[in-house]
């Protein structure tokens, strides 16, 4: 069989025993996925999630990963999801990294965090950053950030995707002047690529714009997780 229909065959696979997990904590869902997955099911299951193009969320690390590390790193995002969901103008989400890891997905949106057309962060959402800054500056070293930019369908899609990327980049640099180191930051703007409402409404296109915040485990995490010594 081509590498290709087995990662088809393992992506489906994965997807459809997350598919009744939805009322799993990600402690969980962490042990089904890191017994399940190797880099190449784990990257079928973050594309497939992520919807494919530019939305993978973290950084494969080749090898597999086992089903206590994936217990252990779930049951991290869950404490970390719990202290994010207390910030003001924040949505957080589980989801799926590369390497078929949980995650987690904090939505801020764009009304709040900018003016129409414009990537200058507002005070309030200053105010959200840093304690999102701060929350993840102590005992989540050993992640991934990753920032996507989204925009609504107004206008050309060129300038779309330069307002969405001046946004995750404004986003990616004022978590850096509250301290978060740059290498654990990847930044991009998608433009009008993954509108989550209808883009045809005044509340539709209010809701597309918007910035996504991942947090991801790194190949550190990964091998405390694996060792037994994740706190």
């Amino acid at each position: 069989m081509k590498k290709t229909n087995i990662l088809i065959v393992c992506t489906l696979s994965a997807s459809m025993i997350l598919a009744g997990c939805s009322s799993m904590s990600n402690t969980a869902k962490g042990g089904i996925i890191g017994g399940t997955s190797g880099a190449a099911v784990g990257a079928g299951v973050g594309a497939l999630i992520g919807k494919g193009k530019g939305a993978a969320i973290g950084a494969a690390i080749g090898a597999t990963v086992g089903t206590t590390a994936g217990v252990l790193i779930g049951k991290k995002m869950d404490k970390k999801k719990a202290e994010l969901a207390a910030i003001e103008a924040a949505k957080v989400e589980d989801a799926t990294d590369v390497n078929g890891l949980q995650a987690i997905k904090v939505t801020f949106d764009s009304g709040i965090l900018f003016a129409t057309n414009s990537s200058t962060l507002s005070s309030e959402a200053k105010a959200s950053l840093s304690k999102f800054a701060q929350s993840i500056s102590g005992d989540m070293t050993d992640t991934n950030i990753t920032i996507y930019g989204h925009t609504d369908n107004t206008g050309t899609y060129e300038v779309n995707t330069k307002v969405s990327t001046a946004r995750a980049e404004s986003v990616a640099n004022y978590l850096k002047s509250q301290g978060i180191s740059a290498s654990r930051l990847t930044t991009q703007g998608l433009a009008y690529d993954y509108p989550v409402a209808d883009n045809s409404t005044a509340a539709g296109r209010a809701q597309n714009r918007r910035v996504e915040v991942y947090i991801s485990a790194n190949e550190n995490m990964i091998k405390a997780a694996e060792n037994g010594t994740l706190q």
